[in-house]
């Protein structure tokens, strides 16, 4: 058995082919969607991403905007400046990147976003949208995992999936997902005991830990399919996933390689939530949006 790859790039840019096409749609009525993305400091990796996503948003015709505040901004002035973009009617998304510097609290500063633009779904009203399994806007990599399994035909209902990893960007929403979707789920970390022998049971095998190779193939069941979340950074300046993926793909029915899997998918899924945001401004939304939509 050698694991079929899950080409997350290539679902991601037929995804983002869709939005092109709501976005259009959305111009015919007078309404552009914009987001607004807001990083404090100079992390040279959330500049990256930042840039990533400036250049997504344009690549369907969405408005952008970065705003790059001091390292030294006050929690104070940072919830003043997104009051403003709260209250500006362009602006369908606000984003702010984490991580933030010290003195700002991120669980206050996202709690600032009004739900209705927290395309990250990060605000306690998405999240307890996602827990009461009703329409909200989803943490954008787990809603790629879900989206990923979809496209490739992936039952999901009866099966049993096991999360390795319970952060609240991933692991957790990964699980809440799974569940709401019918499969019997297994959440698993670092105080975990005997992890192989869960990560085993799995039908679906989710690993979100941020540590390289750390998943074998012994630790699969075979004919199981494994989504790789992680993307480290080797010594030799290399990306690594979470999951071994040498000893893995004998063993697995399908794979997400690292890089090319998941990670196209994170910011495809912001682009979908800025369109269903600005959608839903324009009253263009359906009446009936599905849990994971």
């Amino acid at each position: 058995m050698t694991a079929r790859i899950i080409d997350g790039k290539a679902i991601a840019a037929e995804f983002r082919n869709e939005c092109a096409v709501r976005v259009a749609r959305l111009k015919e009525h007078g309404v552009v969607p914009g987001l607004a993305v807001v990083i404090v400091g100079e992390d040279p990796a959330s500049k990256v991403y930042v840039r990533n996503k400036a250049l997504a948003c344009e690549a369907i015709g969405m408005h952008s905007e970065v705003h790059t505040l001091s390292a030294d901004t006050t929690q104070a002035h940072l919830l003043k400046f997104i009051a403003t973009l709260n209250a500006d009617p362009d602006l369908h998304g606000i984003l702010v990147q984490l991580p933030l510097p010290k003195q700002i609290d991120p669980r206050t500063v996202i709690g600032a976003i009004v739900p209705e633009k927290d395309v990250d779904g990060f605000h306690y009203h998405n999240v307890g949208a996602l827990v009461a399994g009703d329409a909200a806007f989803y943490p954008c990599t787990p809603w790629g995992v879900m989206k990923m399994l979809e496209h490739e035909g992936i039952e999901v209902l009866g099966k049993h999936a096991v999360v390795v990893g319970r952060s609240n960007i991933v692991g957790k929403p990964m699980a809440l997902m799974l569940l709401n979707a019918g499969a019997t789920v297994t959440i698993c970390h670092s105080k975990t005991r005997d992890l192989a022998a869960m990560t085993r049971q799995a039908d679906i095998l989710v690993a979100a830990v941020g540590k390289p190779r750390m998943i074998g193939g012994d630790a699969v069941k075979p004919g199981a399919v494994v989504i790789d979340v992680g993307i480290n950074r080797l010594p030799d300046g290399k990306l690594a996933g979470d999951v071994d993926a040498a000893s893995v793909a004998p063993v697995a029915s399908r794979i997400t390689p690292v890089p090319g899997g998941v990670g196209p998918m994170t910011i495809a899924m912001l682009l979908g939530n800025t369109v269903k945001s600005a959608e839903r401004a324009a009253g263009l939304g359906s009446a009936a949006e599905t849990r994971i939509a």
